[in-house]
C-alpha cells in the first residue's frame, strides 16, 4: 500500500529522542507521529515569525488604511 507521506532521516541527541519518546507516550502515539506533530508546530512558528517581520516593516505611522470594500470593491 502506497502512502503520500514522505520519509526523512534525521539524528537526535539522546535528550531529545528520550523526550520525544516520553511525550509520545504521554499522549498515547507513535513517537515518529510526536516528532511530525512537533516540528509541524516548529514550522508554523518560524512562518509566524516571518510574517510578524513583514506586518511590523508595513506598520508604520502615517500609514492610510483602506475598508475591504475600497479594495475589493464590495
Amino acid at each position: 500500500m502506497s502512502t503520500t507521506k514522505s520519509r526523512i532521516n534525521i539524528s537526535v541527541p539522546d535528550d531529545v529522542k528520550a523526550a520525544l519518546i516520553s511525550l509520545a507516550k504521554r499522549d498515547q502515539m507513535p513517537t515518529a507521529t510526536k516528532a511530525r506533530d512537533l516540528m509541524e508546530i516548529g514550522l508554523e512558528a518560524q512562518e509566524d515569525e516571518y510574517w510578524d517581520i513583514i506586518a511590523s516593516r508595513r506598520d508604520q505611522l502615517n500609514t492610510e488604511f483602506y475598508t475591504h470594500s475600497e479594495v475589493f470593491g464590495d
